[in-house]
């Protein structure tokens, strides 16, 4: 892939594992993971080792209990969400395969307008505000912009940004746990009056005792994301007054059983949600659409994944983009597989 920086370091390649999960019933689910190490702490290395362990917890079990499967990864190994999350995605594959159903349709959604975010690498506050300009050119409406490596130079940087795009396009920004407490204040409160829709994780997680603090001093709303993996990270954040929205992705929930609950969780308290990700192709993307379709309390889409630099796609079916926005068919299950000529040159392996 082409290569994408962030404030906790360069990505130059995508770390995924694709899964199949077969049933006696004759067809399989599907589940693809991307290890983001210095996120989530995991390697497709990692992954593929758990992953054997994983597929041996469940010959001769019923793939239709989710959450007794699901509860079997648990006992076996604690953490470890990224390989988690793709075992996850093939339950809820076989499953509304099963019933016949879209993944959506099985899970109580309904279509509507999904519309992703583009996302702008960290660089040079030149380099970024051509890309931004590019970005406008090309029909985005909405952009997301790393920063997260010098609070005054990120000043700068959505400084160039808005100039560059004007007022209408909106501009939310992720400085992934870059900044310190006295950083995060000063860089939020200039960035102000450059209209920011909100600001991702602008602390490390260490500091989430400070985030009450810095939500009375900051005019930018702040939103979760390394600060909630699963659904009692969000009570602790919501309940202590630390964010105004919440970041789901299945790489740290472990796929959508836990995905489900934060969704919930936030909706009751009135917090809002994004659709997050890491470096997923088409395939688990596809799963996250119909999460989405059926998640109505997700109300920021950042599903940029597979515009961002693969250079290659291994998948069969799945999500569509017209231009910035998602669509998918109504095909029973996620919709979505590997194509079988890429797998034939992956390293591969059965349980």
């Amino acid at each position: 892939m082409v290569p994408f920086t962030i404030a906790t370091g360069t990505m130059d390649h995508a770390m995924n594992v694709f899964i199949r999960v077969h049933t006696d019933a004759g067809f399989y689910g599907v589940g693809e993971c991307s290890a983001f190490p210095m996120i989530v702490g995991e390697t497709q290395d990692t992954c593929l080792v758990v992953a054997k362990d994983f597929a041996g917890l469940w010959i001769g079990k019923n793939a239709l209990e989710t959450e007794a499967r699901l509860q079997q990864l648990h006992q076996c190994i604690a953490g470890n969400t990224t390989i988690k999350s793709a075992f996850d995605m093939a339950l809820y594959d076989i499953a509304a395969k099963h019933a016949g159903l879209p993944l959506y349709r099985f899970l109580g959604g309904e279509r509507r307008v999904v519309e992703s975010d583009i996302t702008i690498g960290i660089a040079s506050p030149e380099v970024m505000a051509k890309k931004a300009g590019e970005f406008k050119l090309s029909g985005a409406n909405i952009l997301k912009v790393k920063l997260g490596k010098d609070a005054v130079g990120d000043v700068e940087r959505v400084k160039q940004i808005r100039e560059a795009v004007g007022e209408r396009l909106a501009i939310r920004i992720d400085a992934n746990q870059g900044w310190s407490f006295d950083d995060a204040v000063f860089a939020l409160q200039a960035m102000g009056k450059y209209d920011i829709e909100f600001c991702e994780q602008p602390m490390r997680t260490w500091y989430d005792d400070r985030l009450p603090e810095l939500m009375k001093l900051s005019p930018v709303k702040i939103m979760a994301d390394e600060s909630v993996y699963n659904h009692h990270d969000a009570r602790k954040q919501i309940n202590s007054g630390s964010c105004d929205y919440i970041n789901i992705k299945m790489a740290k929930s472990g796929g959508i059983f836990e995905a489900k609950q934060i969704h919930d969780l936030a909706a009751a308290k009135g917090i809002a949600c994004m659709m997050g990700g890491m470096l997923e192709s088409r395939i688990a993307l596809s799963a996250k659409l119909h999460f989405v379709y059926a998640s109505p309390n997700i109300k920021f889409y950042d599903m940029d994944t597979c515009m961002l630099g693969h250079l290659v796609d291994p998948c069969v079916g799945g999500v569509t983009y017209d231009g910035y926005k998602l669509n998918i068919e109504d095909m029973p299950g996620i919709g979505a597989d590997a194509d079988e000529g890429f797998l034939a040159k992956c390293e591969k392996f059965s349980v």
